[in-house]
């Protein structure tokens, strides 16, 4: 017991259990829209794109979030952009973009190192998490998730039938554009949490994992935040117990689990899927024209 008491008698890994499974649960909701649609790419995209919006906000003395907010939805934009507007494919704007971006920021990094540090935005601080930045990341996690929820049913729809939503009369590129703000806002919640680099694993690993234990969609939520959780809970635990990187020892957590729901999930793991082709009974023999079956 005393193994789970210890760590909570301090301040600081209280505010970084409480922040840290916010992050977590809010960047697992989004990310099954993201799996399902195919965005994955566009959440590391977004995620490298607001480092010059974090490092300018600093400069001008603005608040950290606005910064990243403004830039993540920069990225949004220029992406659509320059799909629309070229021959490029997608997946091609969004490279072209992400490192543009990604790259101004490390330069205005290098001008101002005095002010900005390099590995907390990129792995995240989370024991250094003040209450006021807990209140800040609760709140936009709140924002989030009741944005996601309210709109569940059309964004559900988006993901799975977008021909069928525009049928309807549903504004398929409104929700588009909800979904990619969401996107932006729950970055910024993670980012103290986890850094810019590992944010992009709790977009996509959390979705994955519970893509390959769940049929539908509202118990794929449910999977999805409550794995996330428990391994926000382990990755904070872990650290403080054997003096690891936080960011790193959550998404280590998840990655744990997608690899116990890839090789063991009921339906649709690698194993159980193996042993029901030994068990299939072989398809019997068509004899050929050529050969006679016997009298």
């Amino acid at each position: 017991m005393e193994l789970l008491t210890q760590p909570l008698e301090f301040p600081f890994m209280q505010h970084a259990l409480a922040a840290a499974i916010i992050s977590s649960v809010v960047c697992a909701m989004l990310s099954c829209w993201l799996v399902l649609m195919g965005w994955s790419l566009m959440g590391e995209a977004v995620a490298h794109s607001i480092l010059p919006g974090i490092v300018l906000a600093q400069i001008f003395g603005l608040p950290m979030a606005v910064g990243a907010f403004v830039f993540g939805m920069l990225a949004v934009l220029l992406i659509g952009g320059i799909s629309g507007g070229s021959t490029l494919k997608h997946d091609t704007s969004i490279g072209v973009v992400f490192t543009s971006l990604f790259a101004l920021g490390l330069v205005l990094i290098s001008r101002t190192p005095s002010q900005t540090h390099l590995t907390h935005i990129l792995f995240g601080n989370v024991l250094g998490i003040s209450q006021a930045d807990l209140l800040q990341t609760a709140g936009l996690g709140l924002a989030t998730v009741a944005v996601l929820l309210a709109l569940r049913r059309s964004l559900v729809l988006l993901a799975f039938d977008k021909i069928h939503a525009h049928t309807i009369g549903l504004s398929t590129g409104a929700l588009s554009i909800v979904l990619l703000t969401m996107l932006a806002l729950t970055t910024v919640t993670s980012l103290q949490t986890l850094g810019i680099l590992l944010v992009v694993a709790m977009l996509v690993v959390p979705g994955a994992t519970a893509l390959l234990l769940c049929r539908r969609f509202g118990p794929m939520l449910i999977v999805a935040g409550s794995s996330a959780a428990a391994s926000a809970l382990i990755g904070v635990y872990a650290s403080y117990w054997f003096d690891t990187a936080t960011g790193g020892s959550i998404v280590l957590a998840q990655s744990a689990q997608f690899a116990l729901a890839y090789l063991f999930a009921p339906v649709k793991g690698m194993l159980p899927r193996l042993l029901q082709r030994r068990r299939r009974p072989a398809a019997p023999l068509i004899p050929s024209r050529d050969v006679k079956e016997p009298a």
